[in-house]
């Protein structure tokens, strides 16, 4: 038995293997409802570069972690965690019985599980912890606080690391990772609930024992005792970084870079409501699919409110989508209420001459823009052609998309093989997906900066291939869901310098929303809208 603690090498490392840093892998699903994220289209992305992010499917792999070191870590550079064979800790398939034997109670074992899965197995929590709660026949007041605790404990991370840092003897990347979430679930009950200290002090040992760590018990109760004897205020007091962004940061539970990116849109004082945004849990926006049901039947049918901007949206307060009938018969999606306004806005901007019908979603997986512009197209005599780079997703897309005019292909966005002459292309490019932090509470800590600058050379590469596929006086709607410059304004301004375009007001194309930025483009945000983090400008090639 390991007592809880890693071995290191000489150079700092685990003495086990792990996922190198930035080790490239398929694309991750940033997760926000309908809207997938994009693979990259050199045919290994990032995991976490991608943009969207729904209600994904895959368990994609993911890249490199955030430093902790700006969130007043002093562990430094958080690292990714060792696997653990069944010799050393128990997996969570046996959790869940271990924890009810050693007295854990049963929401506290579902969202101690649920931490492991998406620390050990890269899982996400907005897939698994609700599957993990009709397993466990977990409802009312127990989902509640689970789904609180889960949630609340991955959006905090980097504060509860700072905490337990603070108290550890030893450095958290030598931790044991069932020892390290069992600290972060106990520190964030202690910081940020009203469960009684005692309580959280006792479930943390007690889910280090049935994690297989008897050893560490000790460990584990001299921290979390620790940590009861500073008032939770003191605690981010003493903690808070100098500087205002750190400082901003550190409160909001975000990486500075993250808190930096965001800063230089809304500026400083939105800076904390921007923040804020990312730890509100959104409702569901449904979709109506155009020709088969309006907004307003959708909302009689299923008792929810009409959207405030697009003409095919519902709130869904909540409960299941996939519970409804019109969503079961294929006339609703899930779709983020940002992402219709911009696949309807490719079907409206106004072209040069004669709109032949061709028109093209060049990043397209799993199809969710796809859809609504296939019911748009069908409206109006064209069909889409859909291009996905992973034949996986291409499925998806197939799926999605069902019997609509959309042809799907399997290609690299940047060289696809088609035949130029579109009226309207789509470029929904892979991005960082710091616009859908929100929908994924972990995500924030699985981002890096560093990422963005491969990012954008892509970005810029997609648009270069559409310009090519466009025929003079048709438009290109460049979107991303992404509020960081580098991968917004930076990338629109080269390409009207570069590129032959010039780009249109996109503000035309949505209705009245209020502040959505002082440029022609449209920047959307969850504390101002409603909507996700997207973006996206109106670009025309000229004749």
């Amino acid at each position: 038995m390991s007592g809880g603690f890693r071995s290191r090498s000489k150079s700092g490392g685990s003495s086990s293997d792990r996922t190198p840093q930035g080790g490239k892998t398929q694309s991750t699903p940033n997760n926000h409802p309908g809207e997938n994220s994009r693979g990259d289209q050199r045919g290994g992305a990032r995991g976490g570069q991608s943009g969207r992010n729904g209600a994904h499917g895959g368990q994609g792999g993911r890249g490199r972690q955030d430093g902790r070191g700006n969130q007043g870590n002093p562990g430094g550079q958080r690292r990714q965690y060792e696997r653990h064979d069944r010799n050393r800790a128990h997996q969570p398939a046996d959790f869940i019985r271990n924890a009810r034997q050693v007295g854990v109670d049963l929401p506290r074992a579902v969202v101690f599980e649920t931490l492991l899965r998406v620390h050990k197995d890269d899982a996400f929590a907005n897939l698994t912890l609700p599957k993990a709660l009709r397993v466990n026949n977990l409802e009312g007041r127990d989902a509640a606080f689970a789904t609180e605790l889960t949630y609340g404990t991955l959006r905090a991370e980097g504060v509860l690391d700072a905490i337990i840092a603070k108290c550890s003897s030893r450095e958290l990347d030598t931790l044991a990772v069932e020892v390290l979430d069992a600290l972060r679930l106990g520190t964030y009950q202690l910081i940020y609930t009203r469960v009684e200290p005692h309580a959280a002090v006792d479930t943390t040992v007690r889910l280090v024992e049935a994690a297989g760590h008897e050893k560490a018990k000790g460990f584990a109760n001299g921290i979390m005792r620790t940590i009861t004897r500073t008032r939770p205020d003191q605690w981010l007091e003493q903690l808070t970084p100098a500087g205002e962004i750190e400082a901003v940061a550190f409160r909001h539970a975000h990486p500075t870079w993250i808190a930096q990116s965001f800063s230089r849109v809304v500026g400083l004082g939105e800076l904390e409501e921007a923040l804020e945004g990312d730890s509100q849990r959104p409702i569901v926006h449904l979709v109506a699919r155009p020709g088969e049901i309006t907004a307003e039947e959708l909302a009689l049918m299923t008792g929810y409110d009409e959207g405030k901007y697009s003409p095919y949206a519902v709130y869904m307060e909540a409960g299941d989508p996939g519970d409804l009938e019109p969503v079961q018969q294929g006339l609703a999606a899930v779709q983020d209420e940002g992402s219709q306004l911009i696949a309807r806005a490719v079907s409206e901007a106004p072209v040069e001459g004669k709109d032949n019908g061709r028109w093209l979603d060049l990043c397209a997986g799993p199809g969710g823009k796809a859809a609504l512009m296939g019911s748009l197209a069908r409206m109006d005599g064209a069909t889409v052609d859909a291009v996905e780079v992973s034949e996986h997703r291409a499925q998806l897309v197939e799926k999605t998309v069902g019997d609509l005019p959309v042809r799907v292909h399997v290609a690299d966005g940047r060289k696809p093989g088609l035949e130029p002459g579109y009226d309207r292309i789509l470029v929904d490019a892979p991005c960082s997906g710091l616009g859908a932090l929100r929908r994924r509470p972990e995500a924030r800590w699985r981002k890096a900066e560093s990422d963005i600058a491969e990012l954008s050379i892509l970005q810029f590469e997609l648009l270069e291939s559409a310009v090519k596929l466009l025929r003079p006086g048709g438009v290109i709607v460049y979107s991303t869901c992404s509020p960081d410059l580098r991968e917004t304004r930076s990338i629109v301004d080269r390409a009207v310098k570069e590129l032959g375009v010039e780009e249109d007001n996109a503000h035309d194309l949505i209705p009245d929303m209020g502040d959505v930025g002082d440029h022609k483009s449209v920047q959307m945000w969850p504390h101002r809208h409603g909507t996700d983090a997207m973006f996206f400008a109106v670009l025309r090639k000229k004749s």
